[in-house]
């Protein structure tokens, strides 16, 4: 139960970490959730031992309906401890993992750019009708992320004839924007290839030390002008627009004017060697030097239609290394290998592909950090090496702060996991071997037409889905311990409803791999903490159930359970999150926010886990619906906003009724609950804005069944378009009241 990847010996880190923790502050944090785990164990055994002389007491009383209700409670309670320990564990797997990592060093970091051949990349950026803003940030956070040589391939989704003039534009706008940013780059690529072939011709004849360093200290900071400039010409409008100028532009700024400043040193004492001026006009002229293009799949009839972002990838990758022609068969367009005749399209062969949502952003170090922890030696089986996202700071919303707060902490977790050899791939972005992708791949047939599927999307997760079948074949996944990319998360309840019941959507399913893999593997025993904490990621959904169980039932009886000590039980992780929340950038205070957000996302939990057995018991997978990107409002189903809203009356109810037979102490715990499900309500939530939702969802339903299109509303006296209502958010919603706000009905 170890990191799997001896750290290389380095100095200090060159990308900051949002996480940072000092030698002495993680002993300490170690030592902190060791008693917690201590204190829990001996709470847990204080519980266990209440509640089993409850259980004697019924079976004295031969209450067979009691005996049942408690068993239920029990495994309710135990499936809420678990989840506390599973924290704790994966907690200190991080620490461990954060002590002993030392982050590479620049020679380290830049080794690649002392190869004559190094392995090729290409970046995959799949997408599906976005605000070209949100591209623009991913395209260019990819083509200015340091890595000789590389591809990166725009994969728009879009359907290829749109009917509404609004889709044309935006698929128009899609299609010129690598076009755009390429040219970009072209220009300055020319300006420093030229510089190191001029080197190359004055190293034939003499070397001057000083000149050269002088040379390239005036190269970098010309750089680093660039990079400037971009930034201040940049139109910020919100924090994802602050996050990348601060990170994609002004940071690598300041990396090359210290560059620079280093190089004009060494030009006072004529210490440049030939080898490493080579190194830095080599880099000089790879800093631009990406190539950006995009692809359609859906314009060609025998590539796959499936409208998922795991289908999209695979074609693509697919095609890696081939050499084609467009050719028109039965009236419809194909993309066939071109053999003898001249090809239409050539798409390079890569060792490496990285893959980013076009939601996310890579910094400058990512593909340079990734790329030389997956060319050791002791990674050779390492199928997917990773960075996983974290949340954009500086939010201004409740939600979605809380839900970028959520991701944060997710991430310590997702770094625990690894010591024990037991991390997923998230999709969001990672860097894949090509060798591995290989591996898993297989031929089905979609519309009569032979498809490679890399990427399985049995479900909704492709990512964990493929992750289990890496691991079934040997391949390892590892993170990478340092934090260098970003991904937005959901702004408003809609759009996080349909993020969060997709992800919630299909672990479960996975559960007959994982046990599988359990069975035929060897060193069963040594491998059971990383097949547990797999399993236990892939029905954590349980948790969801057993947390609205224990709220919602109520306990109609006169035997006391031990409630102080059910309340003990969670004391260790709340605090530990509370310290994490901290540490990430938060509050302490948002742990209390965070019991209320989790409150209310139970539904839509149960609701993934419901689609999940609906697609086992039919065999017909739910359709992908991706998170909305709008600069707006999402609505949400009527449902995850009157389910909240008529729990509060029941949950009062539960502790009026708890107070009778049990006590004060059920009445406190049922007032919290009220009171958290209240604050979800009116701040993440927002009353006005479900009841906008709520109305919207009935008027969609009956003007469905009326067999009519549009309905009409009293609300400012205009008709209500069921497809896209168009209600202004600046009136209602003052926390989305920028110049873009307007709201998105789903009918």
């Amino acid at each position: 139960m170890t990191d799997q990847m001896t750290p290389p010996q380095a100095t200090t880190s060159e990308t900051p970490d949002q996480f940072v923790v000092e030698e002495p502050a993680v002993n300490h944090e170690i030592a902190y959730t060791y008693t917690a785990i201590g204190f829990e164990a001996l709470v847990c055994m204080f519980v266990a031992n209440g509640l089993g002389r409850i259980l004697i007491y019924r079976l004295h009383e031969h209450n067979l309906r009691l005996i049942v209700a408690d068993l239920f409670f029990f495994i309710c309670l135990g499936c809420l401890m678990l989840g506390s320990f599973i924290y704790q564990i994966t907690r200190l797997g991080y620490l461990y993992r954060r002590r002993r990592h030392v982050a590479l060093n620049r020679d380290q970091l830049e080794s690649v750019y002392d190869c004559e051949n190094p392995q090729s990349l290409i970046v995959l950026v799949p997408s599906y009708r976005e605000e070209e803003c949100v591209v623009r940030h991913t395209l260019t956070s990819a083509a200015l992320m340091e890595y000789p040589g590389k591809r990166v391939v725009l994969l728009i989704d879009d359907p290829p004839r749109p009917s509404e003039s609004s889709e044309m534009r935006r698929l128009t706008s899609a299609r010129k924007l690598p076009r755009e940013i390429d040219a970009m780059l072209r220009g300055q690529e020319a300006i420093y290839v030229k510089e190191l072939e001029e080197f190359q011709n004055r190293g034939r004849l003499s070397f001057d030390s000083a000149r050269e360093s002088r040379r390239l200290a005036a190269l970098y900071r010309q750089v680093a002008a660039w990079f400037e400039a971009q930034a201040h010409a940049y139109p910020g409008e919100d924090h994802y627009d602050a996050l990348y100028a601060a990170r994609i532009l002004l940071e690598p700024a300041r990396e090359h004017r210290e560059r620079a400043h280093t190089l004009e040193e060494l030009a006072l004492t004529a210490t440049l060697s030939p080898s490493e001026a080579t190194h830095e006009y080599r880099r000089l002229a790879s800093l631009f030097s990406a190539r950006l293009t995009s692809f359609e799949r859906k314009r060609y009839e025998n590539l796959p239609h499936a409208t998922n972002k795991a289908m999209n990838l695979n074609s693509y990758i697919g095609l890696l290394g081939t050499r084609l022609r467009e050719v028109v068969e039965t009236g419809r367009l194909h993309l066939v290998e071109s053999g003898s005749e001249p090809p239409h399209l050539v798409v390079p062969d890569a060792d490496y592909v990285i893959t980013v949502d076009a939601d996310s952003m890579l910094l400058s170090k990512y593909a340079l950090n990734l790329t030389y922890v997956m060319g050791q030696p002791e990674a050779a089986r390492y199928a997917v090496v990773q960075s996983p996202f974290s949340a954009v700071p500086g939010s201004p919303g409740m939600l979605e702060r809380l839900a970028g707060a959520q991701t944060d902490v997710q991430w310590i977790a997702s770094q625990g996991s690894t010591f024990f050899n037991a991390s997923f791939w998230v999709g969001a972005n990672a860097l894949l071997r090509r060798q591995a992708l290989d591996d898993i791949c297989e031929v089905v047939h979609e519309r009569g037409h032979p498809v490679k599927r890399y990427i399985h999307d049995h479900t909704l997760v492709e990512d964990t889905e493929s992750a289990i079948d890496l691991v079934l074949r040997g391949w390892r996944i590892y993170n990478h311990p340092e934090r260098l990319s970003y991904s937005e998360t959901p702004r408003d309840f809609g759009a996080l409803v349909i993020q969060r019941r997709r992800w919630a959507n299909g672990p479960l399913l996975i559960v007959p791999k994982l046990l599988w893999y359990a069975t035929k593997t060897d060193h069963r025993f040594a491998k059971l903490p990383e097949v547990f904490l797999r399993l236990y990621g892939l029905t954590s959904v349980s948790s969801a159930i057993a947390m609205a169980l224990m709220v919602a039932i109520p306990f109609m009886d006169n035997q006391p359970l031990p409630l102080v000590w059910l309340v003990l039980a969670a004391v260790p992780y709340y605090l530990l999150y509370a310290r994490d929340l901290e540490r990430c950038g938060y509050r302490r205070i948002d742990v209390l926010r965070m019991y209320s957000f989790n409150l209310l996302l139970i539904p839509v939990s149960i609701a993934g886990m419901l689609k999940s057995l609906r697609q086992a018991l039919t065999g017909k997978p739910s359709p992908f619906i991706r998170t909305p990107k709008v600069p707006g409002r999402t609505a949400a189903p009527a449902i995850y906003t009157l389910i909240p809203l008529l729990a509060v009356p029941w949950l009062l109810s539960v502790a009026i009724i708890g107070f009778v037979h049990s006590g004060y102490a059920f009445l406190a715990f049922g007032s919290v609950n009220v009171a958290a499900l209240l604050y979800a309500l009116t701040v993440f939530i927002r009353l006005r804005c479900g009841w906008d939702d709520v109305r919207a969802s009935f008027v969609a339903r009956f003007s469905a069944w009326k067999g009519e299109r549009t309905a009409w509303s009293a609300v400012g006296g205009r008709s209500l378009d069921v497809s896209r209502a168009q209600v202004s958010l600046r009136q209602r919603d003052p926390e989305f009241s920028d110049s873009r706000a307007r709201q998105k009905i789903a009918s």
